[in-house]
């Protein structure tokens, strides 16, 4: 009998805390939901303002649909939201619009080419500020809006 307790109180307890850790885990998911401004990308020689001289790049997550749209500061792309825990993959194909860009476009590639390169990301303790992070290197930064 007393084992038999021991046994139910044991594969409780294991639900109990798959249950609560698969809680967190969404909850952090779901702190991507929104729009956020692109401020920091690495690499390129050319400054920031230079990059996006009119209009910063966005990113907006809808973790309900699985989506991830957006404006890389000339076109607009969509596409399917890949995240489990910190880790997110940009690499699967996006829809982008092909207008023309005055700036001729290096802002816009040089943000669309980071992204795939994007394997986790981490928020922020207050929820303000998103980095897309490749191996260890925190490759761009963004703000909520």
């Amino acid at each position: 009998m007393m084992k038999k307790i021991f046994t139910l109180v044991f594969f409780s307890s294991i639900l109990v805390s798959c249950t609560v850790s698969k809680n967190k885990k969404s909850d952090t998911v779901s702190q991507l939901d929104g729009t956020w401004e692109l401020n920091y990308i690495t690499g390129p020689r050319i400054t920031f303002d230079g990059l996006y001289p009119d209009k910063k790049p966005t990113i907006i997550f809808n973790t309900q649909d699985n989506q991830v749209s957006g404006n890389n500061s000339c076109n607009t792309y969509t596409g399917k939201l890949i995240v489990d825990g910190n880790k997110i993959d940009f690499t699967h194909p996006m829809a982008v619009t092909k207008m023309m860009c005055l700036n001729g476009g290096q802002g816009e590639t040089t943000y669309m080419n980071t992204l795939q390169k994007i394997t986790s990301y981490d928020i922020t303790d207050d929820g303000k500020t998103l980095n897309f992070i490749s191996g260890d290197i925190a490759m761009m930064r963004f703000t909520k809006k």
